[in-house]
C-alpha cells in the first residue's frame, strides 16, 4: 500500500510542476490531468493486487524444506502437539493435543490434502471478510475455520438435513437471525449476510456456555443436545468431559475444527500448495440496482461470464435479480 501512496505523491508533484510552469496550463487541461491520475491509481492498484495475490505462494518455504513435489511429510506426535501448543498461545480455543485430535489431524494430513488445497484457494475470497465481521463482533478470528468444516467454503452447498450456505444455517435458525428466503433469493447463501448471522449466533452460544469448544458443539448439534449431554455427564462444563455424551457427529466436530485449523496454519510444512484463487476479496465491489435484471444482461453489458456473476452472487436461486426495496445489490469484480 505504501507503493500506491508513493506513486500517487509523485504524480501529484508532476502535476503541480505542470500547473506552476508557464506552459503547464496549456499543456494539460483538466480532463487529461484527471485521466492521468486515474490511470496512475489503476496501475498502482493492479500492482498492489498482483503483490497481494503472490502472498499465498509458499514455493520458497517448501523449497527450503527440500520437499519433492508429491511428497507427504510425516511428523511425530510431539511435533504436532508442540505446534498446537503454539497455536494455543494465541487462541481462546482449547486446541487440545489428545488421542482424538491426533487421529483426526493425521487423517486430514494424509487423506484431506486436496480438500485443504481447494479451501486455501477459496479462502482468498472469504477470509478477509470473515475477519472483518468477527472483529466487529469481538469474536476470535479462528472462527473463520468453522466455515471450512461446515461447507468447504462453498456458499451453495446444502446438507442432507437442509442446512445451507457457508455457515450451514437451517431454515428456522436462519430466520431467527434475519436471513430471508423467497422464490428468487435465499440469504443463507449470501456470504456477508450469513457471516453476520453466524457471528450473532456464535456470540450467543458462547454467552450460554462460556467455553468455545462447547459453543462449537452447540453450533453443530443445537443447544438442546448439548444441554442433555451436560446433564448426562454429571453437569460437567468442558467439551472433552461432555463429549462422550454428545451425538456421534458432534463428537468429531471439534477435532475436525482443530485439524482444519492446524492444517491451514501449517500447510506449507505439510507440502500443501494452495489452489490458485480466481479472485480475491479486495478485488470486489458492489453495485445496487433500481430494477430487476437478468444475469445475461449484465454479462452482455460488462463482458463478465454468467457463471462468474452467479459464483460471486450465490444468494440468487435463479439467473435473475428481482427489484427490491431497498435496492438489491450485486457483487462484481472491481
Amino acid at each position: 500500500m505504501k507503493k500506491i501512496v508513493s506513486i500517487y505523491i509523485v504524480l501529484l508533484s508532476f502535476l503541480s510542476v505542470a500547473q506552476n510552469g508557464e506552459s503547464g496550463a496549456s499543456f494539460l487541461d483538466d480532463s487529461v490531468k484527471n485521466e492521468a491520475i486515474i490511470k496512475a491509481i489503476e496501475q498502482s492498484l493492479d500492482y498492489f493486487y498482483s503483490e497481494y495475490s503472490s502472498e499465498g505462494n509458499y514455493d520458497s518455504i517448501i523449497e527450503a524444506l527440500n520437499y519433492e513435489q508429491d511428497s507427504v511429510p510425516e511428523f511425530s506426535d510431539e511435533v504436532y502437539c508442540q505446534r498446537l501448543a503454539e497455536m494455543n498461545e494465541l487462541s481462546p480455543f482449547h486446541l487440545d493435543c489428545n488421542e482424538s485430535t491426533l487421529k483426526t489431524l493425521k487423517f486430514f494430513t494424509q487423506k484431506r490434502r486436496g480438500f485443504i488445497r481447494v479451501v486455501l484457494g477459496r479462502s482468498k475470497l472469504y477470509f478477509d471478510m470473515f475477519e472483518e465481521k468477527l472483529a466487529k463482533h469481538g469474536l476470535p478470528i479462528e472462527l473463520k475455520y468453522l466455515a471450512v468444516i461446515e461447507s468447504g467454503l462453498r456458499p451453495q452447498v446444502k446438507s442432507r438435513a437442509g442446512a445451507l450456505g457457508l455457515w450451514q444455517f437451517m431454515y428456522r435458525t436462519g430466520r431467527m437471525y434475519g436471513l430471508q428466503e423467497n422464490s428468487y433469493i435465499d440469504e443463507r447463501m449470501d456470504p456477508e449476510l450469513a457471516t453476520e448471522a453466524a457471528c450473532k449466533y456464535l456470540k450467543k452460544l458462547y454467552g450460554l456456555y462460556n467455553d468455545w469448544n462447547l459453543a462449537l458443539a452447540a453450533y453443530n448439534a443445537g443447544p438442546g443436545n448439548v444441554n442433555k449431554a451436560i446433564r448426562r455427564s454429571g453437569n460437567k462444563l468442558t467439551y472433552w468431559e461432555v463429549r462422550p455424551f454428545l451425538p456421534r457427529e458432534t463428537q468429531g466436530y471439534v477435532p475436525n475444527f482443530i485439524a482444519a485449523s492446524y492444517l491451514i496454519t501449517y500447510h506449507a510444512e505439510h507440502n500443501i500448495i494452495p489452489m490458485e484463487a480466481k479472485i480475491r476479496y479486495p478485488q470486489l465491489d458492489t453495485m445496487c440496482l433500481k430494477k430487476g435484471i437478468h444475469f445475461s444482461t449484465i454479462s452482455k453489458l460488462l463482458s463478465i461470464e454468467e457463471e462468474e456473476i452467479g459464483r460471486l452472487n450465490p444468494i440468487y436461486k435463479r439467473d435473475y435479480i428481482p427489484k427490491t426495496a431497498p435496492n438489491q445489490c450485486i457483487t462484481l469484480p472491481l
